[in-house]
């Protein structure tokens, strides 16, 4: 019997396998999936926590819930990835396998700036972790006067329009408890702009502008000095903070690195198009642990676990894999006050308006903010329980299509 292995059961790697145990023959193929945590966060909930929206157990569920029958769930800590000898270790024991599926993630890495981790959950906090947002909600559901600086250290970083939503949301919360105009909002980015594509960035650094939030851009960090309560740059850029929300340096797995096959970040080498690892063989990669230039998001988890079940299946009938990711992304932005703006764009299409899923229909608004696309950001909890992480099939493709968009804004912005 041959035995595909897939390690790691957050989005990427439990949609793979509920996908490919409905195209594998039972009698012909194993499928274990391997993860050291019982628990699946919802992460997009996580930016809800701060503002007392979620709790954590809002977000949580059983693993073992998503586990479809016939796939071989296995909580375990894997410690070695060997593709010469086409095995995995774990602390418990060791897997041969004849593909492999790689969906490990990524994680924050604040010791990786200078100074962050001294005053860490102090007067510096995160919100990118289950811990880091309980820690927020209770830092600074009193807080009534003084600077918020959210930094973003550097690039890529999990779901990269979070950082907006939060300061977004972070001005509705303060609005709402009667203390913004006691607080300052600041926005300190790596990027020239709010966002990374230049309509997208335009539009939502007018908003910024209107909910009085200043962006400070193209600041490269180098150091926190938590004494003097302040983020220095490596040009020699100071802002100074009162509570500094800290977005640090995302890295892949651990056992990435210490098994040789990632970047210097922790991410493996993984061909844009067809998802399969670049350097070494019956390797696919799914999700967060990838090096592929877009969103490290749920959505894009979602449509490249389309693209790697067809090319696992079609290798193993033995054809090419098929070059078909093309750096779909759809993400909502909330925008406080109950609304919310949507972006759906690629590899070599940015962010435009329309409307979305159906041209001239919607019912979501591309690029522009809405109640209906605050509502279905907060409905897509309940669609990636029950839907998404249960391999049911949605309308949404795993390439990007032009149908609904404004053509005229087109911009190509890989080459």
């Amino acid at each position: 019997m041959k035995h595909l292995v897939i390690l790691g059961h957050g989005a990427g790697g439990t949609m793979v396998a509920t996908k490919i145990r409905k195209k594998l023959d039972e009698s012909q193929w194993r499928i274990t999936v391997i993860d050291r945590d019982w628990q699946h966060h919802y992460q997009p909930g996580w930016l809800f926590i701060p503002f007392g929206i979620y709790t954590l157990e809002d977000c949580i569920k059983p693993k073992a819930d998503f586990v479809p029958k016939g796939v071989n769930l296995v909580m375990d800590e894997v410690t070695e990835i060997d593709p010469a000898k086409q095995q995995v270790k774990t602390k418990k024991g060791q897997y041969h396998y004849d593909w492999l599926v790689i969906g490990t993630g990524c994680r924050i890495m604040p010791g990786e700036v200078e100074g962050m981790t001294e005053d860490w959950r102090g007067n510096i906090h995160d919100f990118y972790t289950p811990d880091g947002a309980v820690a927020l909600y209770k830092k600074w559901k009193y807080f009534n006067k003084g600077r918020v600086v959210l930094n973003i250290a550097e690039m890529p970083i999990k779901c990269p329009v979070a950082p907006l939503e939060f300061i977004f949301m972070a001005d509705w919360f303060f609005t709402v408890n009667g203390v913004r105009d006691h607080v300052e909002l600041e926005l300190v980015t790596p990027l020239a702009g709010a966002f990374t594509k230049p309509v997208a960035s335009a539009m939502l650094g007018k908003l910024c502008e209107q909910k009085n939030i200043k962006i400070t851009p193209n600041f490269d960090i180098s150091h926190v000095n938590a004494g003097k309560k302040t983020i220095e740059s490596h040009k020699g850029e100071e802002v100074d903070y009162d509570l500094l929300v800290a977005v640090p340096p995302n890295f892949g797995a651990q056992v990435v690195l210490d098994s040789g096959l990632g970047d210097p970040m922790g991410y493996v080498n993984t061909d844009p198009y067809t998802l399969k690892a670049k350097d070494y063989p019956n390797i696919y990669v799914v999700g967060d642990a990838t090096n592929v230039p877009t969103s490290k998001a749920g959505a894009v988890a979602h449509y490249e676990s389309d693209i790697i079940v067809e090319n696992l299946v079609r290798e193993i009938d033995g054809q090419e894999p098929k070059p078909d990711y093309d750096g779909h992304s759809t993400c909502f932005i909330v925008t406080g006050y109950e609304k919310a703006s949507l972006i759906d764009f690629n590899y070599t299409v940015e962010p435009l308006p329309g409307k979305y899923p159906f041209p001239g229909l919607g019912p979501f608004t591309l690029l522009g903010e809405s109640y209906f696309n605050y509502w279905g950001k907060m409905m897509f909890k309940w669609v990636y329980y029950n839907m998404m992480l249960k391999g049911q099939e949605l309308p949404l493709e795993p390439q990007m299509f032009m149908a609904g968009k404004m053509l005229s804004h087109v911009y190509h912005v890989y080459g």
